[in-house]
């Protein structure tokens, strides 16, 4: 027997990190501002206040409707995105769709702004493919081999499609942020760990031997890359492999990073005694965590990393209360997405991982960014919210 948990109720506690990055971003946003409106002449931290007021308003939106709504509308979600990555792809309609350093991934609405349809894909694909997943299981409760490699196609052919799209624009970051969201949702489709091993075990050995081949002979692989229109891939990995030799070239960005977070050392040069001595660019997106480093050192580092844990933390937390599949389901691929996207732009900064160009979720400006990330946690507040006990609980 199940009842309405009398005790669900907003989650202050989400919330509460949710604003604490709110407040990080607007502070960093602001004292970047003399260097950024020097440079572009765009007052950066205005706006993102701008774009978390439409963000919280949407979330208010979210909280009057029922989230298992979203199963009935997830495919005109996902076809409404499709169709937006597909009008990029043609460069439709012209004077609207526009390129940014050559990637072809934005709207131009006069009026509005720029609108980025990956950024909204992302949150897209988590609610069809967690409406996959339980359609799935609930039309073949037995998992066979047959039925779990069945769904396993059903999961890659949805997520395929804004994958291809991504790599035409192109944005590598992107597709990895939509491969790490399909590969968590993989993991608690309920499909049989030995598949799920298999799979990934060969994909891993794929991995490695790209990589091996490409230390081994680099001028092949770039060449290969190159007659492919990839030839970014193999710059940025170059980059990163060797930032000396590449310092006033794709590796300007690393270098002068680096730079920036050391100079930053234990404690940070503070407000007070910071400029922008590291002419960065995207400082106010891509690597606005290296203008954190900077300014408040380690120490302020460490903290920013540990709300992070804290949201992950709290979002796991969640998923595991909620009984419902659905929900669980969309839990995970927005973990996935927040995970992903904080280890992979930390990790860029400080030269653990080649630079993608992802931004640092809820910290770095972006406007379709900032609503899409306001939108996953809206879905996550709307879960909690109707989450529902039962008899006997030991919770």
């Amino acid at each position: 027997m199940s009842q309405d948990n009398k005790n669900s109720k907003i989650d202050y506690t989400l919330i509460l990190i949710i604003i604490a990055l709110a407040i990080i971003s607007i502070f960093t946003l602001y004292t970047l501002n003399p260097y950024l409106i020097q440079k572009l002449g765009i007052v950066f931290y205005q706006k993102q206040i701008q774009w978390y007021i439409i963000g919280t308003v949407a979330i208010i939106v979210i909280m009057f409707f029922d989230y298992d709504r979203l199963r009935q509308v997830s495919w005109i979600f996902y076809g409404l995105g499709i169709i937006a990555l597909t009008m990029l792809f043609f460069h439709f309609p012209p004077g609207i769709a526009d390129s940014v350093n050559g990637a072809w991934g934005w709207f131009q609405i006069h009026g509005f702004g720029s609108l980025q349809p990956a950024e909204f894909m992302k949150v897209f694909l988590i609610i069809f493919l967690a409406h996959i997943i339980v359609a799935h299981n609930e039309k073949y409760p037995e998992h066979t081999l047959k039925m779990d490699f069945w769904l396993l196609a059903k999961i890659g052919m949805a997520s395929i499609v804004p994958i291809f799209f991504l790599t035409q624009q192109p944005d590598l970051g992107g597709v990895l942020v939509l491969t790490a969201i399909t590969v968590c949702m993989i993991l608690v489709s309920g499909i049989k760990w030995r598949i799920i091993l298999s799979i990934f075990g060969g994909l891993l050995i794929t991995v490695v031997s790209i990589v091996i081949i490409y230390l081994t002979i680099p001028d092949q692989v770039n060449q290969f890359l190159i007659e492919k229109d990839l030839e970014h891939v193999g710059e940025r990995f170059n980059a990163w492999l060797n930032p000396d030799e590449n310092s006033q070239g794709d590796a300007y960005q690393l270098t002068r990073a680096m730079l920036a977070i050391g100079s930053g050392q234990l404690s940070g040069k503070g407000m007070s005694e910071f400029e922008v001595s590291y002419k960065i660019p995207e400082y106010q997106t891509d690597f606005i965590f290296t203008s954190i480093a900077e300014q408040f050192g380690f120490i302020g580092s460490s903290v920013v990393i540990t709300i992070y844990f804290l949201l992950i933390y709290r979002l796991i937390h969640i998923a595991l209360k909620c009984r419902d599949p659905f929900g669980s389901y969309m839990i995970t691929g927005i973990i996935g997405m927040f995970a992903f996207q904080v280890f992979q732009n930390i990790g860029m900064s400080i030269q653990l991982l080649p630079i993608t160009g992802l931004p640092l979720p809820f910290i770095s400006y972006g406007g379709s960014s900032t609503l899409t990330y306001m939108l996953a946690i809206g879905i996550v507040l709307n879960i909690h919210y109707r989450l529902k006990t039962y008899m006997f609980d030991e919770s």
